[in-house]
């Protein structure tokens, strides 16, 4: 948590503030004289409020706050885990925290004020939701209070939200969690004040209108009413996106609806001219709705899709405001605001790349506006006004172009709020230092430009473990609700504090950055040049699949020369996840919560450092090492396929504790069309697939099986 003294759009000169070091040196000061074992401790509460004042340290202890009183009227919100079973004072002089609601207080919703004097704490809320949010950043106090064995701090604290909606995306669409990780997901989401999800539900949802929709594994309409009410009681707002127009292959794929499909081959959008789309779309509408009775929104996807109306002479970008027009009067009778995806009508209109493409000046941007717009204002009355047109940009979205796009959505009339993200199509885990910078960028700009909200993504296409995501949505948390009040590096140590703990929270061990080179170079590593990983599915076997040649002993050394820059890799990465094994290691000796975290990020660098210390030993085979016999180098490699199934198993067992990995018995693939990892086999072979054909390959070469 920030010590300083009032909000300030200047975080750094606060900082250096020479009445910051004042107060800093005091509060120490008056600690030290209040009694020899009371210090002041480092409270990092994340999203950073935005005024905080310390005043000294309090008697109050973690441990010491047991009792409440709630003055008339107010009722308790869920408390946390550091309040769980709190019990009520019968009066206000003898309660460890008094809680109130005050409608008056000159703050946004969900505000709150927060006071810890020498014995007693203060919340009050601007309304209820603010007053969950005051025990939210007491939880948060608290337990940095008992990582440190330090008092809570005397101090003053005005809180709330720079934007009003502060949404996460869960994608659901390649795999299910079990259904009891939902639940600590959706805690954890309120621990950081995300007020919203937005569910990707596609065939995870059990649809009882169109039963043939919903996979097996699905959950149940009354199974997503009870998460959904478990959300609402933690300030959670969830709403459904159930893919429309395009991305409908989890419906298109079912023989019962290819009738419907615009162009009979593929099983990616439906013809929009057809009325029987919308019983079927309705139908499933329905349904999520009912699945999700707290819902305000009905996200209707839209996106990446080109239609013909099976060649109706009708423009794509026309047809797409057709299907638009009928979902949204759709949304609207049955009392939800309608979601789109706004890229398609940009696209058709000519203008989409300058939205993205940072190379573009402004004059170049402006110019082609000036040249395309008009392909957008013809249909201007076409495009419905109930709708929020969601402006996606999941890394430039500080570009002119982005800007632009959105303004002509606000200066025709239309709402508008933009989505980021915190995973796109990373393998393994998310990079690019969890796409810190870009979602930090889009909230500020949503802030400036006076926004609703903002909408995190987080895409399953190739699906890294949900654990993996949070530092991207600590950061999301932290730039909705607060603005530019931490550094990047700032972000990291929080999150650190936050996830593992005080004593894990040094630079010493930060390690995911370290992690995304290993990551990002394996993803290819055992592909030939031109393929990819997470197609070598759709090949028949390990000799045409791509996957990178063996060594002939007949041609000794021809090898490693082939493959030399790969083999830099490998020993550069190799050394890169031995650091990282170490840090992780010394993170868990120190970590008091959320080990389950580390563990997953253990088994992403062992499964990366198996498949470069495997380019290793063929090296060593190919051209032996000084003192390396040929005979003990092969002994390595054919110890390879049973190192490569311990590896797995270890990555399998730590994984399904929360997740389930393989699709179910008889479920039916789509056909695929951008080459989903995760939706490649119904197995977790998918998660594996380079090592798996590696290994065939290998086991095929006639030196593998001499005796």
């Amino acid at each position: 948590m920030k010590k300083v003294h009032e909000s300030s759009p200047n975080r750094v000169t606060l900082l250096k503030s020479s009445f910051f070091t004042f107060l800093l040196i005091t509060a120490f000061y008056l600690a030290s004289c209040t009694s020899p074992s009371k210090r002041l401790g480092d409270f990092k509460v994340l999203p950073s409020v935005q005024q905080y004042e310390i005043k000294g340290v309090s008697d109050l202890k973690y441990d010491d706050v047991s009792s409440y009183f709630l003055a008339d009227g107010t009722e308790l919100p869920v408390t946390g885990e550091m309040l769980k079973g709190i019990e009520p004072a019968k009066k206000q002089g003898s309660a460890d925290i008094v809680l109130s609601v005050d409608s008056s207080l000159n703050l946004k919703p969900e505000g709150y004020q927060l006071e810890i004097n020498k014995k007693q704490i203060t919340i009050t809320g601007k309304d209820k939701t603010g007053l969950f949010y005051g025990l939210v950043t007491l939880n948060q106090m608290m337990e940095d209070s008992k990582d440190q064995d330090v008092n809570l701090p005397i101090c003053s604290v005005t809180d709330y939200p720079l934007l009003a909606y502060r949404a996460v995306h869960l994608d659901m669409k390649h795999h299910r969690e079990k259904k009891e990780y939902y639940y600590k997901l959706i805690d954890r989401l309120a621990s950081y004040k995300i007020n919203a999800i937005i569910a990707e539900v596609e065939d995870k949802l059990k649809y009882v209108r169109q039963p043939e929709v919903g996979s097996a594994d699905a959950l149940t309409i009354e199974e997503w009413q009870k998460l959904s009410d478990y959300a609402w009681e933690r300030n959670i707002e969830i709403s459904p996106l159930v893919q429309g127009l395009g991305h409908a292959s989890f419906i298109l794929k079912h023989d019962k609806y290819k009738d419907l499909r615009d162009d009979p081959k593929s099983d990616w959008a439906f013809s929009p001219l057809d009325p029987r789309t919308y019983k079927v779309q309705f139908d499933l509408y329905l349904d999520a709705i009912e699945a999700t009775p707290h819902g305000k929104y009905l996200h209707v996807g839209g996106d990446e899709v080109h239609t013909t109306g099976r060649n109706s002479g009708k423009s794509p970008l026309e047809l797409q405001l057709i299907w638009l027009d009928k979902v949204s009067k759709f949304a609207a009778e049955h009392g939800r605001t309608p979601i789109f995806w706004d890229d398609m009508p940009l696209k058709n209109a000519g203008v989409y790349r300058s939205t993205y493409d940072r190379r573009f000046t402004k004059e170049q941007v402006d110019s082609i506006w000036a040249k395309n717009e008009h392909n957008l204002t013809k249909f201007i009355d076409m495009f419905p006004r109930n709708c929020i047109y969601m402006r996606w940009n999941y890394s430039n979205p500080e570009t002119y172009g982005n800007l632009k796009a959105m303004d002509w959505f606000v200066s025709h009339g239309f709402k508008v709020i933009g989505a980021t993200a915190a995973q796109t199509r990373w393998v393994l885990m998310p990079q690019n230092e969890s796409n810190i910078k870009s979602i930090r960028s889009f909230a500020l700009s949503s802030i400036k430009s006076g926004l609703n909200g903002l909408l995190l993504t987080l895409w399953d296409d190739d699906s890294p473990h949900f654990e993996l995501y949070w530092r991207g949505i600590l950061a999301f948390a932290e730039d909705t609700w607060a603005g530019d009040r931490r550094s990047v590096n700032e972000v990291k140590t929080a999150y650190r504090q936050r996830m593992f703990g005080y004593a894990a929270s040094a630079d010493k061990y930060a390690f995911i950055d370290l992690l995304e080179n290993p990551v990002r170079y394996w993803k290819d590593i055992l592909v030939k040049k031109g393929k990819r990983r997470n197609n070598l599915v759709s090949m028949k076997d390990a000799e045409a699949n791509g996957i990178i040649d063996l060594p002939d002993p007949k041609q000794k050394g021809e090898w490693t020369k082939e493959y030399s820059r790969r083999l830099k890799i490998a020993h550069d990465m190799l050394k890169v996840c031995d650091t990282v094994s170490v840090r992780i290691e010394e993170t868990k000796k120190h970590a008091v919560r959320n080990l389950y975290a580390l563990d997953v990020y253990d088994q992403v660098n062992e499964l990366v450092k198996f498949t470069y210390g495997a380019l290793v030993a063929l090296e060593n085979y190919d051209s032996p090492a000084k003192g390396v016999t040929e005979e003990e180098a092969l002994k390595k490699v054919k110890a390879l396929p049973d190192e490569f199934k311990k590896v797995r198993a270890e990555f399998e067992e730590v994984y399904s504790k929360t997740r389930i990995l393989n699709k179910p018995a008889y479920y039916i693939l789509d056909q695929d069309h951008h080459s989903h990892s995760a939706n490649q086999t119904i197995s977790f072979d998918w998660q594996f697939i380079a090592e798996i054909l590696f290994m065939d390959k290998l086991e095929k070469m006639p030196e593998f099986n001499s005796k």
